[in-house]
């Protein structure tokens, strides 16, 4: 189970990774990712995230923030990251993702959801989902179950 989070917490920070390709030389910026996790606690799988990132040179502390929002009251927790401008907002579940969307239409929002995105409405299809939500979705959804061979 680490290993998918940690092949899922490098996708999402594929976003981050593609401006570091010319600054070698360069001071190496410091990046802020928000995550928005309805579960309260942090976990094994917090730090299993935390080796991915290493793997990709992303060192808390060094060139790398983790703000952790945990717990109930999302939409307050979305308000409050967002007024912090992370470069990506992380959000872990449905109900979190639409939190998230509600706070920002323009920072970049990574889904890890398990459920039908359409159905939640937070993308309009999955073909082309639109606006800043981006993700992935560990549940079959009925648009692609009608393109299931069986």
């Amino acid at each position: 189970m680490i290993r998918r989070r940690t092949f899922l917490t490098i996708t999402s920070l594929g976003i981050l990774a593609a401006p570091c390709v010319g600054e070698a030389q360069q001071a190496q910026r410091a990046y802020r990712l928000a995550v928005l996790n309805p579960v309260p606690g942090r976990n094994a799988h917090h730090e299993g995230r935390g080796e991915g990132l290493r793997e990709l040179g992303y060192v808390e502390e060094r060139n790398l923030t983790i703000e952790w929002y945990l717990g109930e009251r999302l939409p307050e927790r979305a308000g409050e990251l967002v007024r912090l401008r992370p470069d990506v907002i992380l959000a872990i579940s449905i109900p979190a993702a639409v939190a998230a969307k509600q706070a920002t239409r323009t920072i970049p929002i990574v889904v890890l959801i398990i459920g039908d995105a359409v159905a939640a409405g937070l993308v309009a299809s999955l073909a082309r989902p639109g606006g800043n939500i981006t993700g992935v979705a560990t549940e079959i959804t009925p648009e692609l179950s009608a393109k299931q061979p069986y």
